[in-house]
């Protein structure tokens, strides 16, 4: 089945809850079939016990008329195992589903995992992973702007190669607005030119500009050390601040992750459920 990148607005049949839990947000996304209809994103869920995050999860399907029986399916991806427990018992007691959960016993991924450590590599890496090979069919490089800004490597025959871990772009502004007393707040935006005539200025230069200059630069050193030719795709929260600065990232997807979510649901098909 084809990824779909649009959106409709009617419902046409079963739909699919896919769970991105990542370090900083949770991001879900409602699909009916291969369409993604609806997408959420809320904090980190590392304090809240599996009521208060069925609660939320109830209220948003509410806000889109989404009712829990209309959910016949769930898929986790999660890099917090932690909040991986609190999500599955959320989408059980208030969906009355078992979610399929990324990197769980015998699920299949259609990907060979060549790190030196393969349960080292995050969920959501491997499913950006599924979701640019299907997308390509080639070999790609997925730059992912979140909690880190991470970089994956995917050959032409669908392995998982590795790739390059830094700090993200919020953890970097963050810490340095930590560690210098002089500096107040500033705002995740391009400024108006790369000489920053004033210290908010100069700050958001070296974050967005120099954030697109670190991209770059590493996917070109990756280029070189590979022996195919790639693609690049970037995803994330940020990535549409950041990758109108760069000359490589050129196709920008903040779905992928939720897309890679879907596919891998449907190589793993089982009949839905119920608890």
């Amino acid at each position: 089945m084809p990824i779909v990148f649009g959106r409709r607005t009617t419902t046409l049949g079963p739909m699919l809850l896919a769970a991105d839990v990542g370090n900083t947000n949770v991001t879900l996304g409602v699909f009916d079939g291969a369409v993604l209809l609806h997408t959420f994103r809320f904090g980190s869920l590392s304090n809240r016990t599996e009521d208060e995050c069925g609660a939320l999860l109830f209220q948003l399907l509410s806000m889109r008329g989404i009712k829990a029986q209309d959910i016949h399916a769930a898929i986790i991806a999660s890099v917090v195992p932690s909040v991986t427990d609190v999500m599955n018992l959320a989408i059980r007691k208030t969906l009355a589903r078992e979610p399929l959960v990324v990197g769980g016993p015998g699920i299949k991924t259609g990907i060979s995992v060549l790190y030196d450590n393969p349960r080292d590599v995050g969920a959501d890496r491997i499913v950006n992973a599924v979701a640019a090979y299907e997308r390509y069919k080639s070999g790609v490089i997925v730059v992912d702007f979140g909690t880190a800004t991470t970089f994956d490597c995917v050959s032409p025959k669908a392995e998982y190669l590795g790739g390059v871990i830094v700090p993200g772009v919020e953890v970097s502004l963050g810490a340095l607005l930590g560690r210098a007393a002089k500096l107040g707040p500033v705002e995740l935006n391009a400024p108006p030119s790369v000489l920053g005539r004033n210290t908010p200025n100069a700050i958001q230069s070296g974050i967005v500009y120099g954030y697109a200059c670190l991209v770059d630069g590493l996917v070109e050193k990756l280029r070189s050390e590979l022996t195919f030719e790639c693609s690049v795709l970037a995803t994330g929260g940020l990535a549409r601040l950041i990758a109108p600065h760069t000359k490589l990232l050129t196709n920008v997807d903040p779905d992928l992750t939720l897309l890679g979510l879907r596919l891998l649901y449907d190589k793993n098909r089982q009949p839905s459920a119920t608890v």
